[in-house]
């Protein structure tokens, strides 16, 4: 199907800036997003779920951990971030001296936005002595209501951390919720959200490739529906799960989560066979993959770091508020 050329305004709508024309070569195209990475004094992080080439430009490839703590530690005038929306405004957060850019300001988030901040406050009022861990795939306003922020590989040790008999509200993903509330054995009080991509693996496809696969080692995050990771050899945050496919002596790998994750990990062990976990038949693409993670690419990431545009701004109000939960992660995350 022909594609239909973007308007002017709504081009200028959907990324932030009207595009410029890009080098056509994908080489030439590379080595002008270094040069101007250089020249301008940026950095680019990335996250594991953008594509390929993107994650090999970057100077940082990590999960929403990884990627807060160099954002929060970065000397660079320019934080050009490839992944989503809430993941820039994150950046802005820890660095508010800082211009942050990504590539497309439609980059969102699903599980973000299942959280509306007005929706939440009214939530949260309903339980007084209850405080709020939030999970860091929400919005600054979402951020700026909470005590402390999580990430997946944090979240269990955040909750162990805290008097047993604390009252907690986790949101706004009620699968890493349950997850973390049966590991640690806490009665948490949950916001029903959750990730698209985490809740569309299908289960019966995933028992047709096992049964093709029997050797294979099953391996999820945990925001993934209970009944999915009930099957899980291991459940972890994506860095955790690229670690147990390095260390582990198996061979053959079925990944739970965004397919972007197979690139570092077909990288990092080459010679071992890694199949995306697959998704229901209303997906376009047969894995597990996240619609605005995509958005990112390189054509894009170049027309950001040529206009320093579209530009990340959060209120100073929320980002006061929302800097003290995520700092608060920080400080309980030293060492992981």
């Amino acid at each position: 199907m022909a594609t239909i050329p973007l308007t002017l305004d709504e081009e200028i709508r959907q990324i932030g800036y009207i595009s410029r024309s890009t080098p056509k070569d994908k080489q030439v195209l590379m080595d002008e997003i270094r040069r101007m990475k250089k020249e301008k004094n940026a950095v680019i992080l990335a996250h594991y779920y953008v594509d390929g080439d993107i994650q090999d430009l970057a100077d940082y490839i990590g999960d929403s951990l990884g990627l807060s703590q160099q954002a929060a530690a970065t000397d660079a005038e320019m934080i050009v971030f490839c992944g989503v929306h809430f993941m820039g405004e994150t950046a802005k957060i820890l660095s508010p001296d800082k211009k942050v850019v990504i590539p497309d300001m439609n980059a969102g988030c699903s599980l973000a936005d299942s959280a509306p901040a007005d929706e939440f406050a009214a939530f949260k009022a309903k339980y007084p002595d209850h405080i709020v861990i939030s999970y860091i795939n929400c919005s600054a306003e979402i951020k700026a209501l909470s005590d402390i922020i999580c990430t997946s590989s944090n979240a269990v040790k955040i909750v162990e951390s805290l008097p047993k008999d604390q009252k907690i509200i986790f949101a706004p993903d009620a699968n890493l919720g349950r997850f973390v509330a049966k590991k640690t054995g806490r009665e948490l009080v949950l916001w029903d959200g959750a990730c698209i991509v985490h809740i569309d693996i299908s289960q019966e496809k995933l028992a047709a490739l096992r049964q093709k696969y029997p050797e294979a080692k099953f391996i999820a995050h945990p925001e993934c529906q209970e009944h999915i990771l009930s099957q899980a050899d291991f459940v972890g945050s994506t860095t955790a799960l690229l670690k147990y496919v390095k260390e582990q002596p198996d061979e053959v790998f079925i990944v739970g989560t965004e397919a972007g994750i197979l690139h570092k990990m077909k990288q990092s062990v080459p010679n071992k066979k890694i199949i995306p976990a697959p998704a229901s038949e209303n997906n376009t693409c047969a894995c597990s993959e996240c619609p605005y993670m995509k958005m990112n690419t390189l054509e894009k990431l170049y027309n950001t770091l040529y206009y320093e545009k579209p530009e990340i701004f959060v209120p100073e109000d929320i980002r006061v508020k929302a800097e003290a939960s995520v700092l608060r992660m920080l400080e309980m995350s030293k060492g992981l």
